[in-house]
């Protein structure tokens, strides 16, 4: 004798109208690493290695807490003209605030790669992990390329006359990955700058 065994329960048919979406196979972007508040002892470090928690750490390549002037402002295009970096005034109450000469110091441990004239102008440019590279115009260097540096590793002088600075120097301080400009203020954790005129009154 043949037991007929009823047929299981058949999948629910899709909904009218439902869509299915191919999973993206675009990357989402790698966040930039976390930096020191300002203050941080920081010992030296090798270069090759982020630091003991694995990640880079950066602080201001200025002393004190420098006032931003421009923001960061990239072109659409890679070709168009932009404001690739932010620059920054001396903080006040730093000797030589404002002033060329004013030390410039590495925002992270790395090894310097360039330090020379660029279209002109006086740059050093520091290699970091991950790809990153900061760079800082316009400086009179003070290492060779090639140099490892630590976070706050003093690499150049500060000169004067940089295009558009309404103090008497602005450091032009840049960021990359790769051939992407990158926000430096983002090494630092900060989100977009209210701009103040120098004399800090709103």
């Amino acid at each position: 004798m043949v037991v007929p065994v009823p047929a299981g329960p058949r999948p629910a048919a899709a909904s009218a109208g439902a869509t299915f979406a191919p999973p993206s196979d675009r990357a989402a972007p790698r966040p930039l690493p976390p930096t020191v508040p300002a203050g941080d002892p920081r010992p030296p470090a090798d270069p090759a290695s982020p630091g003991p928690s694995g990640v880079a750490r950066f602080g201001w390549p200025l002393a004190g807490t420098p006032r931003p002037v421009r923001r960061f402002d990239p072109p659409p295009q890679p070709w168009l003209p932009g404001h690739r970096g932010v620059d920054l005034a001396a903080a006040p109450g730093v000797d030589l605030a404002a002033a060329p000469g004013v030390e410039v110091r590495a925002a992270g441990a790395g090894i310097v790669l360039f330090a020379g004239p660029v279209a002109g102008r006086p740059v050093v440019t520091v290699g970091h992990a991950d790809g990153l590279r900061t760079t800082y115009e316009p400086v009179d260097p003070r290492l060779p390329a090639g140099t490892p540096v630590g976070a706050g590793t003093p690499i150049s002088s500060l000169r004067a006359r940089h295009p558009d600075c309404p103090a008497a120097a602005c450091l032009h301080w840049g960021l990359r990955r790769g051939e992407e400009y990158l926000d430096p203020l983002a090494l630092l954790g900060l989100g977009p700058v209210r701009l103040l005129p120098l004399d800090g009154r709103p």
